[in-house]
């Protein structure tokens, strides 16, 4: 659901949105980091916010962080 915002900020597609890994933090909502594989060797991690469900609001693309490897650590960002 969030493949669109992604390539929206970054200016282009990807062929391959694969998640391999995710890790959730409860707020006023859920943070959802997920690690995402886009390609070759190379990977994105994702941190998507998802509104508590009275709020009835779409998943949205927090922040991200690029040229990751399939090895690092996926943590808070």
């Amino acid at each position: 659901k969030v493949k669109a915002q992604l390539e929206e900020k970054e200016g282009k597609t990807f062929d391959i949105f694969t998640a391999v890994e995710f890790k959730t933090q409860l707020v006023a909502g859920t943070n959802y980091f997920i690690k995402v594989h886009v390609g070759n060797e190379e990977f994105m991690h994702l941190r998507v916010f998802k509104s508590l469900p009275h709020e009835n609001e779409q998943l949205s693309l927090h922040s991200y962080q690029g040229s990751k490897t399939k090895h690092d650590e996926l943590a808070y960002f």
